[in-house]
């Protein structure tokens, strides 16, 4: 007979999100008080509760570092459900939006968006992302369920290398044809959330919600298919609308995040594999637990990406790539 938990054990489980929150807002208020001039945590609850356009300190953390911090946390978490959908989807501890295509696919359509055609419009900018990720998740899709075996998956894997290979090489030739239209597109493409445009981060925000309010409807049911398909029709599930939702939310979220900050490899990946350290395999819980992770993880990475070099500024896309890359390796080597 299965014993009832007892109260510390209700009390530990109700008190995790409080800390995993509590350790988010500590981590933005760091985010915001770092920078050329370090600023008093004191001083930022003051910005933010009592805000004094006289204050040069107040102009700072509200015009300047604020909505950075936001964007970080916004893109943290976007990439990092993203890549936990994936995962509990394709059965695959190897799915990533950046591993399997879809950054650069999104990337890659709004730099011809912008670069090319010169249509810098704010609204259309996530649409062409999300167009462009979904087109690259299925020619990598297509490439490796031709392959000998099926979408399995390596085979995705290597797919996704080649698809984001061939497609980082047109974006290289287009911008050795037209070095001076795709100036304004060199950071952003190496992932930055410096100098973000106001009016794109508008027009995106409402995909990131679209994207996360999915994710959080069909969490429960990827529970179910996580543990096989045969699994999930048994307990009554609609295997192709549940796939057809969750592949509009991934790309909803990524299409959200690279149109705000350009591609970020491997948060999707880092993310996810942590959080089921403590949240185990129940997609209720690995969902919202990788948004508040991933908006942490962001927010840690991008104050490593100003200060490590300080004065100098490395794009916050690099340094997650430094840190996800290993794991990656690590993952490879370990299902091989």
């Amino acid at each position: 007979m299965t014993s009832l938990p007892t109260r510390s054990a209700w009390r530990r489980a109700g008190l995790a999100p409080v800390l995993g929150l509590a350790a988010l807002a500590l981590a933005f208020a760091w985010h915001v008080s770092v920078g050329a001039r370090m600023i008093p945590l004191a001083v930022v609850a003051e910005a933010l509760l009592s805000y004094d356009s006289s204050v040069f300190e107040h102009v700072v953390i509200v015009d300047l570092r604020l909505p950075r911090a936001l964007l970080a946390a916004v893109v943290g978490a976007a990439l990092s459900v993203s890549g936990a959908l994936m995962q509990g989807v394709t059965r695959n501890p190897l799915a990533d939006p950046g591993i399997l295509g879809l950054l650069i696919g999104a990337s890659f359509a709004v730099v011809l968006f912008v670069g090319v055609f010169d249509l810098a419009t704010p609204a259309l900018i996530p649409l062409v992302a999300a167009l462009g990720a979904v087109i690259a998740a299925m020619a990598v899709w297509g490439i490796a369920a031709a392959a000998p075996g099926g979408a399995m998956p390596l085979t995705l894997v290597l797919s996704g290398a080649a698809v984001t290979a061939f497609l980082a090489a047109l974006v290289t030739i287009a911008n050795l044809l037209d070095e001076q239209s795709f100036e304004q597109l060199r950071v952003w493409m190496t992932g930055s959330l410096a100098g973000a445009q106001g009016d794109v981060i508008r027009w995106a925000l409402p995909w990131f919600g679209a994207g996360l309010a999915v994710a959080f409807a069909v969490a429960r049911q990827i529970t179910a298919l996580a543990m096989g398909e045969e699994t999930a029709i048994g307990l009554g599930l609609n295997i192709g609308r549940l796939k057809a939702l969750t592949l509009f939310a991934v790309v909803a979220l990524t299409a959200a995040a690279v149109a705000m900050s350009g591609p970020m490899g491997f948060v999707g990946l880092v993310v996810p594999h942590a959080v089921r350290l403590f949240a185990g395999q129940d997609y209720r819980r690995i969902v919202p637990w990788s948004a508040i992770a991933g908006a942490g993880y962001l927010l840690v990475v991008d104050v490593a990406a100003r200060m490590v070099l300080a004065p100098v500024e490395i794009s916050t896309g690099l340094v997650t790539a430094l840190l996800g890359a290993p794991l990656f390796v690590w993952l490879v080597r370990a299902r091989l």
